[in-house]
């Protein structure tokens, strides 16, 4: 077998598992797929052959992200309102033994969680908590004697222990809850809308300066409820779709314009019997890995056109729309 197709083929077998690594340490789709092209670059120009291709790609891979991410934190401590990663419909990776620990860590929750460790923390959780790596594999990985692996290791499973919240809802419970929440919400049911959330539920946007907010920053089920039963009406007479579609793990949506263009990303966090927190993710520069990206200005404006002249507008909204 000609060895250049051979290393392609073990490197495009892999390619789901390396996502899944830099994705976890990056919590951005574009920067995790960079990332994996920049291990392949470096596979393709190595002389030697590993023993483990398995172990050497994931040890790139986070090698890579690690110096990704110590960029990118700087960028975002300058990131225009609060920073979401980018959202996360479908992880290719999939290990049924590992399934719980990888829909929890790819949640947008543990993801905002992961973002208060420092780099090493981050990868060495993502390897040894997540995918179940040896001690020796994580220090290999990342440049450290096992011994601080572990210490690493300790610091930022028992960071993500307190983080966490303490009753996760049941799979079966979180997405029936979801769905009664989306044909609610479809039909502006405000009394429904309030009977699913949490007494102080918050409903928080990433537009990154680059979109208009949708009135995110509301809090309290009465204000959050009344806020989308306004904003939903406005947006189906402008032909506006909502999708409702697992999101990050976790129940969510995909709102699309009338031409099925990405508007908006919702993801919910749902435990004790509530809906939590409610992200919206309406940054364009976050949406392209979706498919063509809607102007959600012109979205905003023709909602905007759509609505009476003399109804006024909630107090929550800071920008008309969905």
């Amino acid at each position: 077998m000609n060895p250049e197709v051979s290393r392609a083929a073990e490197f495009e077998e892999l390619r789901p598992l390396l996502f899944a690594i830099a994705y976890r340490i990056l919590g951005s789709v574009s920067e995790a797929e960079d990332a994996v092209q920049e291990t392949w670059l470096r596979y393709e120009g190595s002389a030697t052959q590993p023993k483990s291709v398995k172990a050497f790609l994931s040890a790139v891979v986070t090698r890579v992200s690690i110096d990704v991410l110590r960029s990118a934190r700087v960028r975002r401590e300058q990131y225009v309102g609060p920073w979401f990663p980018e959202p996360l419909v479908d992880d290719p990776y999939e290990d049924p033994e590992r399934a719980a620990e990888l829909a929890d860590s790819v949640s947008m929750a543990a993801l905002l969680l992961l973002e208060r460790l420092s780099p090493l923390e981050r990868a060495v959780f993502v390897l040894r908590e997540v995918f179940g790596f040896g001690f020796a594999e994580v220090s290999s990985a990342v440049g450290r004697p096992e011994a601080a692996c572990r210490q690493l290791a300790v610091r930022a499973r028992r960071h993500m222990e307190a983080g966490r919240p303490r009753f996760a809802a049941d799979r079966r419970e979180r997405d029936e809850l979801a769905g009664r929440f989306f044909d609610a919400f479809q039909e502006g049911d405000v009394a429904g809308l309030m009977e699913l959330l949490a007494a102080d539920v918050q409903l928080l946007g990433d537009g990154g300066g680059k979109a208009p907010q949708f009135g995110a920053g509301a809090v309290g089920a009465a204000n959050v409820a009344t806020l989308l039963a306004f904003l939903v009406p406005r947006f189906a007479e402008i032909g506006g779709r909502v999708e409702p579609h697992e999101v990050n793990g976790q129940p969510g949506a995909i709102l699309r314009d009338r031409e099925g263009k990405v508007l908006n990303i919702l993801s919910l966090d749902i435990f004790g019997g509530r809906i939590q927190t409610i992200r919206s993710v309406i940054n364009p520069d976050k949406l392209g890995h979706l498919g063509p990206v809607a102007d959600a200005w012109a979205v905003a404006a023709a909602a905007d056109a759509h609505r009476p002249a003399f109804e006024p507008r909630p107090d929550q909204a800071s920008s008309t729309g969905p």
